[in-house]
């Protein structure tokens, strides 16, 4: 009779998810996702479906697990070396929430640009003659600053160059191959100082921390608009909220934030020209049905000593194939 694989699961996942796990693979959801609660439950599970940051040490709590898997893209969630470390196989999955993301981020551009954000309760507050102070900025012919060119940032850029005319200039931290010829690459001080819209694409990372500060905020245009649907922590918040109030720049749409969830007494509910959103930019229907599938594939494979399509820590297979031999 063969053994049945523990499968945990840090929040729900899509039920479109469940058909995929083979009959030895047992599916846990968590209670919570306190740091205590997972420690706990990891201790006697073969895989783990992440959905929240996991604490640093959560692997040292674990001596059965063999695989992680990313429900989404972004690794910080993850103590990826940590997991190497312990013979652990982490995957992700890099285009599952590319589209939702994308249109969540031009949607809110086109809130903030258009008023969306702040008209109804204008209109609601001082009657239909509000209507005659205001103007909104159409897009085409302006210029959109793209901090990241992976898959959401260049999706984001071919959209609102082909369908909305705009310029689009582009920074990243490496070179990058397939870069669009639309996108003129360039330095992230040029991007502030000549983009009408910046959008953030960067991953969370030491050298990306708080990227977008006092001295970055000082360059932009006046009036220009910023967008953070990637990690709230590439933002200083201080210096953001200080740019905000001074009115150094026009406004800013965050979906992410640092920490999370955003507290009741935070700053950013003080201001009047900044759209906040709970983290939701993936959360489409279809983008949420695509994480949670792709998810479990990956840990069925990784399960059945398959690689998965988006090993992260290829280096830690070999090592991982013989702990599974050993089961």
């Amino acid at each position: 009779m063969t053994d049945t694989f523990r499968v945990l699961a840090t929040s729900s996942i899509d039920p479109s998810a469940l058909p995929v796990f083979t009959p030895d693979c047992e599916l846990l959801i968590a209670p919570d996702d306190r740091e205590e609660t997972l420690r706990k439950l990891v201790t006697d599970v073969d895989a783990l479906i992440v959905r929240v940051r996991l604490p640093d040490d959560i692997f040292d709590h674990a001596p059965r697990l063999k695989a992680c898997v990313r429900h989404g893209v972004g690794l910080d969630f993850i103590p990826v070396e940590r997991a190497t470390r312990a013979g652990i196989a982490v995957a992700n999955l890099p285009d599952s929430n590319t589209q939702a993301v994308a249109e969540h981020v031009i949607g809110a551009i086109l809130s903030m640009a258009r008023g969306f954000d702040r008209l109804p309760a204008s209109w609601r507050k001082d009657g239909w003659l509000v209507r005659q102070a205001f103007h909104g900025i159409e897009l085409r012919g302006r210029t959109i600053g793209i901090v990241g060119l992976g898959r959401i940032g260049t999706q984001v850029a071919s959209a609102l160059h082909h369908g909305f005319g705009m310029r689009v200039l582009g920074c990243d931290r490496g070179v990058r191959d397939g870069i669009p010829s639309f996108i003129e690459q360039t330095s992230i001080e040029h991007v502030f100082e000549c983009s009408d819209v910046i959008t953030l694409h960067a991953p969370l990372v030491e050298s990306t921390k708080h990227l977008v500060n006092a001295r970055l905020l000082a360059l932009a245009k006046p009036g220009s608009l910023l967008v953070n649907a990637a990690r709230g922590g590439l933002i200083d918040d201080d210096a953001l909220i200080e740019a905000l109030r001074a009115r150094r720049i026009g406004g800013a749409a965050l979906d992410v934030f640092e920490p999370e969830p955003l507290p009741a007494d935070h700053p950013y509910w003080s201001v009047d020209n900044v759209l906040l959103t709970p983290h939701v930019a993936a959360f489409t229907a279809e983008g949420l049905a695509r994480m949670s599938t792709g998810a479990a594939r990956a840990v069925v494979e990784i399960l059945h000593g398959r690689q998965p399509e988006h090993l992260v820590n290829p280096d830690v297979w070999p090592r991982y194939l013989k702990r599974l031999a050993a089961r």
